[in-house]
């Protein structure tokens, strides 16, 4: 047996494996890394883990070649050399870029988007310096959590000191036209694969996040039309490949599946992905985050073409009692108690109640509401308890868990509170009938939504305006003022992914309007 060399090389010291002591020494000539001793021998750290060590020597790797490479004016991206837009940024991704980028999304983001495995990130991290498609996803998704307003600010912090004067968000932005840049040099269309709908999947997070929704819904469109060149929708063709990649696969087709409707109620467009493959099997993931990933497509699965048309008036075959079967099948929807992070909770909850919402705002535009109806659903008065379940909800959740959503959470809020103003200006209210009342549910969402991050200066003036413009001055000074939010009475035993009320739980998923439909005209007199 050979003996250990009296001093390892580098890149072994640094993966912790035995080396030969040659140059180059046998591990690095089979994992194709520069073998050096220039390093200045140091006491050992903690433990990590090979796989991820071997990728960040490889982009260090990179990282150097790509130096010489702008060094030389001949190198270019397919532009003309002298054009400063054709070349990388320098630094733009880094080991601790990518590391904290991927730390926030399997911490925050993987149970409401489990597409991404690990080993498949840093796998293309070993390939960026020669596979272009590579490099476009791992900039599309760094971008992604960089532009997220939810994002943590340490990981920010980690990395000013390589952008310099640059925000978060701005180099976010650089990586995003980076990203942009790159695909041109691809033809990723007629070839498409995995990865190409996974960085769709990402530059539409990236614009809808920027409020540039047109630019958003065409990437998420490219997505599900790329998702339909491979066969994604159909059953067959999970049938052959490697487990793990047809696992992945079969979740980015049901994340696909819910994005797409929560995008088209919320921007009245139409649907291409229907229900027709298997869900995703809950034992996949002993972390249970897969059973959250699951009841969110399931509260999207009522929402068909049906409905869309329906929402977005081009028919009109709607009936009061398909209505109150669809609040019903919501209300059952989700279990009483969530197995899962409070973050995913935090989705699953608030988008319940937005849900309940949209179905109620059908309803009234179709005139089948009544005073006198037993259902409570199909009443005028509805969205008061609607409020009332959504204060309960976010009266338990941390600020973090809803701000890691972005402007799509503070959306669905923004649309229940616009709903419950035009339901306390135009419906009789029996202050005395209420310990706590709509005027309370109010006051507490208008708070919230000027504490979460871009609420205030986004959605706070609106529901400012909208109070004022259609509440009488004396109750709309009297919310605007304090602004403080209320308390909701729970028992301690219940933890908080469990409904306050768990025998009248009811059930939604994703982003909602910026703005409610105009009500007053259905409502009867006072």
């Amino acid at each position: 047996m050979a003996s250990a060399a009296k001093r390892a090389c580098d890149a072994c010291h640094r993966r912790k494996v035995r080396c030969t002591g040659q140059q180059p020494c046998a591990n690095c000539s089979q994992a194709g890394l520069a073998c050096t001793y220039d390093a200045i021998p140091q006491k050992k750290g903690p433990k990590g883990s090979r796989a991820k060590v071997i990728s960040e020597l490889r982009l260090k790797e990179h990282q150097k070649k790509a130096d010489h490479r702008r060094q030389d004016s001949t190198y270019n991206y397919g532009s003309p050399a002298s054009s400063p837009s054709s070349r990388t940024s320098p630094g733009s991704l880094t080991p601790e870029l990518i590391d904290g980028c991927t730390d926030f999304y399997f911490a925050q983001l993987y149970p409401t988007m489990p597409i991404m495995q690990n080993e498949q990130l840093w796998a293309l991290v070993a390939e960026m310096d020669t596979s272009v498609e590579a490099s476009c996803l791992l900039c599309s998704f760094c971008a992604f959590m960089l532009i997220q307003p939810g994002m943590d600010t340490k990981i920010g912090q980690s990395v000013e000191p390589l952008v310099g004067p640059c925000s978060r968000t701005s180099l976010g932005r650089r990586l995003l036209d980076e990203a942009l840049r790159n695909r041109k040099r691809c033809d990723y269309i007629e070839n498409p694969s995995m990865n190409t709908i996974i960085t769709s999947f990402f530059l539409f997070g990236c614009f809808s996040a920027q409020d540039k929704h047109n630019t958003a819904w065409f990437h998420l469109r490219e997505a599900t039309t790329l998702a339909q060149i491979i066969g994604m929708q159909e059953e067959k063709t999970y049938t052959t490949g490697p487990y793990l990649a047809m696992m992945s696969m079969r979740r980015l087709f049901w994340l696909l599946f819910v994005t797409e409707r929560a995008y088209a109620l919320q921007k009245h467009r139409p649907l291409t992905l229907h229900v027709t493959i298997n869900l995703p099997s809950a034992a996949e993931d002993p972390s249970k985050s897969i059973a959250g990933f699951i009841h969110l497509v399931n509260l999207y699965r009522p929402f068909d073409d049906t409905f869309v048309g329906l929402w977005n008036k081009s028919r009109t075959d709607c009936s009061t009692l398909w209505l109150a079967h669809l609040q019903t099948e919501l209300s059952q929807a989700l279990p009483a108690v969530l197995d899962g992070t409070e973050t995913q909770a935090a989705d699953l909850r608030t988008s319940q109640h937005w849900l309940r919402t949209i179905v109620w705002q059908l309803s009234i535009t179709n005139n089948f509401l009544s005073s006198t109806s037993s259902d409570s659903s199909m009443t005028f008065g509805y969205p008061i308890e609607i409020a009332k379940d959504l204060v309960a909800v976010t009266s338990q959740l941390s600020r973090q868990s809803m701000e890691v959503h972005g402007a799509g959470l503070i959306e669905k809020i923004f649309d229940v509170a616009c709903t419950l103003i035009d339901v306390m200006s135009c419906v009789p209210i029996d202050s005395q009938n209420f310990s706590v009342g709509p005027q309370d549910y109010l006051n507490h969402l208008v708070h919230l939504i000027s504490t979460l991050q871009g609420g205030r200066s986004r959605y706070l003036p609106l529901l400012i305006t909208k109070i004022s413009d259609t509440l009488p001055p004396h109750m709309a000074t009297s919310i605007i003022q304090p602004m403080v939010p209320i308390k909701v009475e729970q028992s301690p035993e219940i933890p908080f992914l469990q409904h306050p009320d768990s025998s009248e739980t009811h059930s939604s998923n994703t982003s909602s309007p910026y703005s409610t439909p105009p009500f007053l005209h259905f409502y009867p007199p006072p």
